[in-house]
């Protein structure tokens, strides 16, 4: 790309974090950041520094040493919404959530994707593919739930196996997660050691074996009542469950389901989450795909045929930005009444971009110790059995994914639900696990007659 190439998509990046999704999240959730230019010598020393630092899996994306321009972001491993005494110690969970919701279209072809969460089935492919070695207990959909018991489930699964979907830092170092691959930091010991200063701050109050899992322990509540706050002016105790279609609010694959159906119960609760929390802005923006990538790839091609049609086109339809106003209010047409026209087509491709986006963005929550007498009305407090923070949360990766990458989803898609349907729901239905025997090793024997 040439540097103006690259300028523009820098810009476009900054445009759609300010104008698009400032507006979906809220305004103190989301740091679009600015961009700068930068030497370009600086630039290839920094390459060089960074390069032996970076995971294996990362290294056949390359830095770019030739525009000279860079976006500038904030280190949301320490960025706080208030001032802080800069001594203090600071404490930042990443968590990427994934989908929170079970897919409600009427396109969807294959029954099993309205009872099972996208990511709960794509763990078995993974694993599979050698990406993962065990799979997750965690699936979304008891995150997004609102309630309490459910939450701490899942992020308990979390910290298990933390794959790419959780991290935790202290003072801007990792401490806590996957560094690459194949290598998951997974020992609690090593954690609670890290985090005891944090929950228990005098010395001798908490020890033996239970210490540990106490820690652990004191870590989820802080997290859940943190990911249910709200930053915004929200009346207490004002709870709305998201709005999901079918009232399906619960995962079959989820392992605390299978807990649950196990002690002969089969209704899962769920709390709703308050309406101004980060959860379910991200939930509705996430809910903006509302056809499933089913639906939406005969849409996605109607507007691939227009463009081969008048290519001069391409740049009318906003497709490759500039992501402003404009932009933003198309996305809130929600109307499902298909009239055949390109501009209903492109608008369910503009929204499941931003469903996309909302999907694999990451929610990080700084947190930092404050003494009773610090902790003014003005800043966000949370509080655990011996200590108290003030907190900040933010969403970061909020790059629109690339219109290109439709046709990719539709194939991961049909890869993920046929590995799930042959090998683990065929598994558990003997009648299903018949008629896949033919995939199944087996000897012939061969007998003279």
């Amino acid at each position: 790309q040439t540097s103006e190439e690259i300028l523009r998509h820098l810009q476009n990046i900054v445009d759609f974090g300010k104008h698009v999704m400032k507006r979906f999240f809220g305004e103190n959730y989301v740091h679009h950041g600015e961009i700068i230019q930068l030497p370009l010598d600086f630039v290839r020393q920094l390459c060089l520094k960074v390069q032996p630092e970076r995971p294996e899996s990362r290294c056949d994306k390359d830095m770019d040493t030739l525009s000279g321009y860079a976006m500038c972001l904030p280190n949301l491993t320490r960025l706080q919404t208030y001032r802080f005494v800069e001594h203090r110690p600071i404490l930042c969970i990443e968590i990427k959530p994934k989908c929170g919701f079970i897919p409600f279209s009427s396109h969807v072809s294959q029954e099993i994707k309205h009872k099972v969460c996208r990511y709960c089935m794509h763990q078995h492919l993974k694993v599979a593919n050698g990406k993962w070695k065990r799979p997750s207990k965690y699936c979304p959909l008891d995150l997004f739930s609102g309630n309490k018991q459910r939450m701490h489930f899942a992020l308990k699964s979390l910290l298990q196996e933390a794959q790419n979907n959780l991290k935790i830092f202290k003072n801007g170092e990792l401490i806590y997660g996957c560094k690459d691959d194949q290598d998951c930091v997974s020992d609690w010991n090593e954690l609670a050691r890290h985090l005891k200063p944090f929950f228990f701050p005098s010395n001798g109050l908490v020890s033996g074996p239970h210490c540990t899992r106490t820690i652990v322990k004191e870590l989820i509540h802080v997290i859940t009542m943190t990911l249910l706050s709200s930053t915004d002016a929200c009346r207490a105790g004002d709870m709305r469950t998201v709005p999901i279609s079918q009232g399906r609010s619960y995962c079959e694959a989820s392992a605390f389901n299978k807990e649950l159906v196990r002690n002969g119960k089969h209704k899962l609760e769920s709390s709703g989450l308050p309406r101004g929390c980060l959860l379910y802005k991200t939930l509705q923006a996430q809910m903006l795909d509302t056809l499933d990538i089913e639906g939406l790839y005969p849409l996605y091609s109607r507007v691939e045929q227009y463009l081969e049609e008048f290519p001069e086109e391409r740049s009318t339809l906003q497709i490759d930005g500039p992501y402003n106003e404009a932009f933003y209010e198309k996305l809130l047409d929600l109307s499902t009444e298909d009239d055949g026209t390109v501009a209903f087509a492109l608008t369910k491709v503009q929204q499941y971009r931003i469903a996309m986006t909302a999907k694999d963005c990451s929610i990080m929550i700084a947190l930092s110790p404050c003494l009773q007498d610090e902790c003014s009305e003005q800043r966000p407090v949370v509080l655990t059995s011996k200590s108290r923070f003030t907190f900040s949360v933010s969403v970061l990766d909020l790059d629109l994914k690339p219109y290109e990458s439709i046709p990719h989803q539709y194939k991961l898609d049909g890869k993920i639900v046929n590995y799930y349907l042959k090998n683990v729901q065929a598994k558990d239905d003997p009648v299903m696990s018949s008629l896949f025997k033919e995939n199944e090793d087996c000897t012939l024997v061969l007998h003279k007659v």
